[in-house]
This record gives structure tokens, sequence and C-alpha cells, in this order.
């Protein structure tokens, strides 16, 4: 008998009257609340708006869900719709199943729509919010354990994990809580690419490819150690391969673009410019020391050059005044005429 393990919640789901709260889908809401907040303070460090982050949430976050689904449901296509199997619980996703790897593809290109609908540049987007999607996955990660799911061989450490249900096949036992050591993978990956961001300031997207191959990493190494049902080619599980892929991506990515657009973008949104509007963002990519750059070139002459400086072609002058004493001799001149006719007439 172990004297030391974690335990399993008896239910994961409770119930408020009729409404039934599951801890799996709680998880992921609490997640998306801190990825939300991490990402909007980084955005505002980074010259945006407070608001902007949660704006594009909308449309990023469903996007996500829904790939992250599709991809659990199309890898692990037998549990649904092989014979026996219920094609209808591909739609449950509140019973667990989300695969990252689509989650952050399609959940992506929500915000790559949200962030063209705001003028906003994507890669700036993605370094701003890559540790709080890190954070996120942290905290989602606890849905597994309300699941019972997901973990990996059986153990006898003073941290197993005690599997109590039977359901779905499981054998009740004490196992590796990979879901304990991806979320505390997770978090540290999140605060790495805070830190690399700072120090190396990171742009163009990479600090969100730094959080993509940190990740990949991690993922490769707690796959390995789950038992759960899975594809594996060349004997190694479908994940495996997935993250090794990404991995190199991700790696490439920041090696290229490093040499092709080093430093980091600055964003300046319309309300932040004074242009008001409808309250759409217009992005706009600065290079790092774009700002110095436009102090150093900014004229040095002293007071009396202005002057010497101005365009001397006319087509900008100001209108010239008329002279005033050319002016009071052609209303002299006026004046006399107007007296001689008034004469000839009384004469």
């Amino acid at each position: 008998m172990e004297l030391a393990y974690i335990p399993s919640p008896s239910r994961g789901v409770l119930y408020l009257g009729p409404i039934p709260l599951r801890g799996y889908a709680f998880c992921i809401i609490i997640g998306v609340f801190i990825a939300v907040w991490v990402s909007n303070k980084r955005w505002i460090a980074r010259g945006g708006q407070s608001g902007t982050v949660a704006d594009i949430a909308v449309w990023a976050v469903p996007f996500g869900l829904v790939g992250g689904r599709l991809y659990h449901v199309i890898t692990d296509y037998e549990l649904y719709f092989s014979d026996g199997r219920d094609w209808v619980d591909a739609f449950k996703v509140w019973q667990g199943g989300l695969g990252i790897w689509g989650a952050v593809a399609l959940g992506a290109l929500g915000a790559w729509i949200g962030a063209r609908r705001r003028g906003i540049p994507l890669p700036a987007y993605a370094d701003a919010v890559a540790p709080g999607i890190a954070f996120a996955q942290a905290m989602g990660r606890w849905g597994n354990w309300f699941n019972q799911e997901l973990y990996g061989r059986e153990t006898h450490v003073p941290w197993a994990l005690h599997i109590t249900s039977s359901e779905g096949g499981r054998v009740p036992g004490y196992y590796h809580p990979t879901f304990l050591y991806e979320s505390l993978w997770c978090i540290g990956v999140g605060f790495l690419v805070i830190w690399a961001d700072r120090r190396f300031k990171l742009g163009h997207g990479r600090a969100f490819a730094l959080y993509v191959a940190a990740y990949c990493v991690g993922r490769a190494w707690i796959e390995y150690m789950r038992v759960d049902d899975a594809h594996h080619i060349l004997g190694l599980r479908l994940n495996d391969w997935t993250a090794l892929f990404v991995f190199l991506m991700a790696v490439l990515y920041m090696v290229v673009s490093a040499k092709t657009r080093p430093g980091r973008e600055a964003v300046v949104e319309p309300a932040a410019l004074g242009t008001g509007g409808d309250g759409a963002a217009v992005g706009a990519t600065v290079a790092d020391g774009a700002g110095a750059d436009t102090a150093e070139n900014k004229d040095t002459s002293g007071p009396g050059d202005t002057a010497q400086a101005k365009d001397t072609s006319g087509a900008g002058d100001p209108p010239q005044r008329d002279d005033p004493a050319g002016a009071s001799d052609a209303e002299e001149a006026t004046d006399t005429t107007e007296h001689e006719a008034r004469s000839a007439k009384k004469s």
C-alpha cells in the first residue's frame, strides 16, 4: 500500500442545481482567463491598448477549441467511428480530448482573422500571448486529473497518481502523473519565454517560436511515458513524431527570422496616435532603435538657421502681404479720379 500518492477526485462533475460544473471544462475556462490576463499586460508593455488581446481572443479561443477537438477525433477516430462506438461522442468535449497541436494551429488562424480586423501584425501579437498560452496549458492539464486520464506507466514513487476509476478500460492502480509533469513543464516554458524575451528582445514571432520549441521538448519525453492507446509509427507514438516535426520547424523559423528580420517590432494603435476612429487598430512595425534613429535625423541647426532651411521655391510659401505704401498710393489715385468725375458732372 502506498504511503504517499496523489489522489484522484471521486468525480469529475459537480451539480449546481440542474447545471453541471465539469472539472475539465472549468480548468480550460480558468486557463483562458489566465492567458488573456497575462497576454494583456505584455501587449500593453509593447505599446498596445488594453482590451485588444481579449478582442482577438474572441476569435482565437473558439477556433482553438474546434482545432483541438478535430485533431483528437482525427488521430483517435476509432474511439468514435469504429464498431460499437457512438459518433455523437465526438462532440462531447467535456469528456476530454483536445489535441494541443490542432488547438494552436486553428487558434492561430482565428487570431490571424482577429488581428487582421484590428490591423495588428500577427507575429507581434503571437509574441505577446506566448507565455500566457503556456500558463493556460498548465491549468488545462488539471482537467485530465478530474477525468482520470492521460497518466503514465505504473510506478511506486511518492508522487504517484492513484487511479480509482475502471471506466474506459482503466486499471486502478498507481501511475506516473504525466498531467502534472506537463503542467509543471508548461509553467517553466512560460517563464522561460518571459525571461528570454526580456533578455534578448525577441520579436517578429520568435518568442512564440521559442514557446513552441520548448513545449515540444517536454511533450516528447512526457508522451513517451504515457500508456494510453495511441497510433505508433516506427515504434514512436504519433504525438512524438508531431512534436519532433513542429520542434524543427520552430527552430528553423527562429534562425531564419533572426537573420532576415532582426530586432523587435513595436506596435502602435490609433488611440495612442490620437487618430480616434471606430476603434479598429492600425498596426505598424518599427525595428528596434527606429525611435533613436528618428531623433538623430532631426535638424540640429540653431534657431537662426530655421529661416535658411525653408523652401525658397515659392510653391509652398504662404502668400505675400501687399506693400502698405503701394496700397496708400492706389487709394489716393482712386479718390482723385472720383473727385474729378463729380466736378465734371457739376460743370
